[in-house]
Formats: C-alpha cells, structure tokens, sequence
C-alpha cells in the first residue's frame, strides 16, 4: 500500500547527497537552510513514483528525483524574493533571513546544483532526451513568472491567459517530474506523453487549490501569509472569475480594495465578496475539471491498474489537502 510518508522519508533522508562545500557560507548557508526546512516534496516523489509504474526501483531515479527538487527550492527562493515574501513553510524566507543578493546568488547556485544531480548515475543514453526535457521546462517556469509578473501591470488578464500561465510556472514541472521517471525506466513514448499529460492536469487542479488555500486556509497550517495573493493584488483564478461575475457596483469594490492599506479589512472585504459571487465553489468545479482530465491520461497508461495506485492515492491527497 502507498505511504507517502515513506517517500517523504526517503527523500529527506538523501537530501544530503546534495553536496555543498563548507563555504563561502553566505552562498551555502542559505541552501542548507532553505532545503531541510521541510515542504512536501511532491515533485521528486513524482520522479520516483513516475519510474516505478513502468518498473523500475526507486532508487534508480533518486539524483534525478533530486534534482527535481533542488530546482523547484531555486523557484521559490527567487519568487520569495520577486514576492516581497517574509514566510515560506511557516519559516523565514532566504531573503529575510540574510539579504536580498544573498538570495538571488544562492538560488543561482541551487540550478548549478540541479544539473550536477540530474547527470549523476544517469544512462548515458537517456542523458540527452532528459536534459532536453529539464532544460525546457526550467525555460517555461521562468515564461510562466514573467507572466505572473506581467499580469500584476495589466487590467484585462483572462482565466485562459492564467490557465497557460500557471501551467508554465507549475505545472509543466509536475509533468517534468513523471516524465524524467518515466524516461529513466524505459517507458514507450506514448505512456511517456499519456504521464506528462497527467502531471499537467494534477499541476492545474493543485495551482487552482493552492489559489483558493491562500485565502481559505487555516493560518495554524497553511505555512504560509494566508491572503498573500489579495495583498499583492495578484489575478489568481479566483479574482478572474470573482470579476467575471460580478457587478459594476461590485467592480467597483474590487478597484477600491486594490488601494486599501489595512490589510485585514482588505483581505476580509475581499473573501466576502468571492463568498458572495461563489467564487470558491466555481473555482473548485474547475479544479476538479482537471482531476477529471488527469485520471483521464492515467487511464491511457499500458500498465495494470493496480501499478496506477500510487499514483492515484497521490493525486487524491492533493485534491483534498488543507495546506
């Protein structure tokens, strides 16, 4: 039966094997810090889960499983930064801890860092089509924070334009993940496309619910500013289709709320009007929407669906979490 505690474990129990040298320690510091302050690890367990359903061990795909890791820890050390962020799993971000250059210096160490582990114990004859897929995906996760930013300047951002950007910025790297999995045990191209369709659609559902936890979560276990999103005035899923909906009175709140300094009013004016226009339920149909598509693509997998459970149970967890 799945744990996903035991693929927690045992991504933290190797966590070591990424090597880091004892200084400078204003670079390596930060790094050790930031990768033992916990998170899920959803993506590296995708890489191992990805090559044990076409048969491999685990162990196989280990330093690309980390590899996964250490650059989704890059991301968010330099979105905590672009952010202005002072948490990030209910720890104080690299950034406020040391300095903003420290951060950005040793986010871009961590990539350096990424690539090392991606080439280890590797066949040398999977090594090009995976650095190809590692290499497109880093591209498209900067494409998707360049829209991110570029939707904070501009008024007229749709739920399509979000959708494509936050499959850039998310979920490409889930489906990246279960592909580098894939790849490394040997799946045929269509399983391997069938899986990569499958992270994409658990990585739109998983942004979706992560937009709607920003607001929703209970604070004690979020890890992170609950309302963050609404103080940086960001279009998530739920503002577009808040405003979809609303009315020209109601846009008009919106606008206003935008310029309000108290933050608790802001972030309480704000939920009770996307309780008002139902927003949470609308933007939860469209999450499952995606769950739906997701279990869609593992249906076309050529494995036995008891293989698939892992997986499954995987996705069923991010569905339903709270934090």
């Amino acid at each position: 039966m799945f744990k996903l505690s035991d693929y927690t474990e045992y991504i933290e129990e190797n966590i070591d094997q990424v090597e880091l040298p004892e200084g400078p320690v204003n670079l390596y510091d930060p790094l050790r810090y930031f990768l033992t302050i916990g998170g899920k690890r959803i993506r590296p367990i995708l890489t191992l889960l990805g090559a044990e359903l076409f048969g491999a061990q685990k162990e196989k795909a280990l330093y690309q499983a980390l590899a996964v890791e250490v650059f989704h820890n890059f991301t968010l050390v330099h979105d905590d930064i672009m952010d202005d962020a002072p948490l990030r799993r209910n720890k104080t971000t690299v950034h406020e801890k040391w300095n903003n250059n420290t951060g950005i210096l040793s986010g871009d160490v961590m990539v350096i860092k990424a690539y090392q582990l991606l080439c280890k114990n590797i066949d040398p004859k999977i090594l090009p089509e995976t650095l190809n897929l590692f290499n497109s995906t880093a591209i498209q996760v900067c494409e998707g924070q360049q829209h991110d930013m570029d939707f904070e300047q501009r008024d007229d951002v749709t739920i399509h334009e979000y959708i494509k950007m936050i499959s850039q910025k998310t979920s490409v790297l889930l489906g990246s993940a279960l592909r580098t999995g894939a790849i490394i045990a040997g799946a045929s191209e269509s399983d391997k496309d069938a899986i990569y369709d499958f992270g994409l659609h658990i990585g739109l559902a998983f942004q979706i619910k992560d937009d709607i936890l920003d607001l929703y979560a209970d604070p004690e276990k979020f890890g992170k500013q609950v309302g963050g999103d609404v103080m940086a005035n960001k279009k998530t899923i739920l503002h577009l289709t808040a405003i979809n909906k609303a009315t020209k009175e109601q846009l008009e709140i919106v606008k206003q709320l935008q310029y309000e300094s108290n933050i608790d009013l802001k972030i309480s004016r704000t939920r009770q009007l996307f309780d008002h226009l139902k927003t949470k339920e609308d933007c939860q149909e469209r999450m499952n929407s995606h769950y739906k598509l997701a279990k869609e693509a593992i249906d076309k997998i050529s494995v036995s669906t008891e293989n698939k459970a892992a997986l499954l149970s995987l996705a069923s967890y991010l569905m339903e979490r709270e934090v």
